[in-house]
């Protein structure tokens, strides 16, 4: 009986309130970024600008997103959570109102800026407050409910803000500051700064660490192939779906299609009414995919968990391939096809993201996997900043021939150089040793 009691699981830790509190602010937080960022593609065609100044604020945008993480954690621990976040809100909120008045290039390029570097401050303040107030019994569902919050807000934020911008873009921008307000209101009234132990890290220590590190040569060359190979045309998908969907295929057909398979009323609400009176599938609210991962994540994380994680995200790489090329030929073919190729990417998404960055994390020496954690934010901000200025620049070209779904076909191109690239690195330089703890 004793043997049987002792083998009992540990009971789980009820989550503290604050664990909920950064949940909501989390979700809120995702709404207004995504809601924001997916449709101003669209928005910028809108105001007459072409793609390769949209390119330009897109790199600025995403190098600031996952460049500031590097660093602003370290402020967090010095300085509090609480505090950094409001600040983080200070940089959001005027920023995003400044999009209903500038319409200036210069203004825009500025204003996304801002609207970078706020959520750069932001992303890792949210994750390390779970991690905070987690233990051992409740950390696996509290990190779960976390990363579903993030795709709840990243799913409901480009619906809701492409229903707003069909009325006027105004409304879909005050959404957004709406929901900044709100996430100031639940943390100065219910964020409570979490115990835990400082990490005590100066920025000059970090950037001794980060020197160490990069001092690997073998690390820093898989950095760099990761950034300019992997999530340059990750980035692309999200730079470019939605002014794709939303240009260049039929949007009526689209919405037709949806209709007959999954009813009016969700049709409806993913689409708006034309100045024609036709019904159209507005190109930001089908162009992610939030609502894929959430359904569809943990059976994907079950089924290639006993496989070898670089194995797996090369796999993975094929899979995204595999649906750059089916969003290509949905111009050229039936448009709903988008499906099928958004879905096939989500799939290669939840193969290759979460593997990567658990290989990174788990060949750092146990006391210095955070470090190396977070040097992965940069091979993001790499292909991010990358990614704006060479693929975006590039669909503009491919338009201006008449050939916008070529820009899918050297993404997929891209996406297998990245496999035989990587094939060949592993051969040359060996695989890095997993640690076992």
């Amino acid at each position: 009986m004793a043997t049987q009691n002792s083998r009992k699981k540990e009971p789980r830790t009820p989550f503290p309130g604050i664990f909920w509190a950064a949940n909501t602010i989390e979700v809120l937080e995702r709404f207004a970024y995504y809601g924001i960022y997916f449709g101003f593609g669209i928005y910028m065609q809108s105001l007459g600008y072409s793609r390769g100044e949209l390119g330009i604020v897109q790199s600025i945008f995403l190098f600031l997103s996952y460049g500031v993480p590097v660093f602003s954690g370290t402020f967090a621990d010095r300085y509090g959570f609480k505090k950094v976040l409001i600040v983080s809100y200070l940089a959001y909120l005027p920023t995003i109102l400044l999009l209903i008045v500038t319409k200036s290039f210069s203004g825009i390029a500025l204003t996304m800026l801002s609207i970078g570097l706020a959520a750069g401050i932001f992303k890792p303040l949210i994750s390390g407050t779970v991690r905070a107030v987690t233990d051992k019994t409740n950390k696996t569902l509290g990190f779960g409910i976390f990363y579903a919050m993030v795709n709840v807000g990243g799913s409901f934020g480009p619906i809701v803000a492409g229903k707003l911008r069909a009325i006027s873009w105004n409304y879909a921008f005050l959404a957004a500051a709406a929901c900044i307000v709100v996430m100031l209101i639940v943390t100065i009234f219910f964020y409570k700064e979490p115990e835990r132990e400082m990490e005590g890290v100066t920025l000059k220590q970090k950037f001794k660490d980060m020197g160490t590190a990069f001092s690997d040569i073998k690390f820093t060359l898989m950095i760099i192939i990761l950034g300019l190979f992997f999530w340059l045309p990750f980035w692309c998908f999200f730079n470019l779906c939605a002014v794709y969907v939303d240009t260049n295929l039929d949007t009526a057909r689209l919405y037709l299609a949806m209709k007959s398979v999954i009813g009016t009323g969700i049709a409806n609400f993913l689409s708006h009414t034309d100045e024609n009176g036709v019904r159209r599938i507005l190109g930001e609210t089908i162009s992610h995919t939030g609502w894929i991962i959430m359904i569809f994540q943990v059976f994907v994380s079950r089924a290639v968990e006993r496989f070898k994680a670089l194995r797996t995200f090369l796999f993975g790489l094929f899979v995204m391939a595999a649906g750059f090329v089916i969003i290509g030929l949905a111009k050229v073919s039936p448009p709903g096809l988008i499906f099928l190729g958004i879905f096939l990417f989500a799939v290669g998404e939840m193969i290759s993201s979460p593997r990567i960055q658990e290989y990174i994390t788990w060949i750092a020496p146990k006391e210095k996997a955070g470090l190396y954690g977070g040097l992965n934010f940069l091979a993001l901000m790499i292909g991010g900043a990358l990614s704006g200025v060479t693929y975006t620049w590039l669909s503009g070209k491919f338009i201006d021939v008449g050939k916008p779904e070529f820009v899918w076909y050297v993404l997929s191109a891209h996406m297998i150089l990245a496999i035989f690239i990587l094939l060949v690195f592993i051969k040359i330089a060996g695989e890095f040793k997993e640690r076992s703890e």
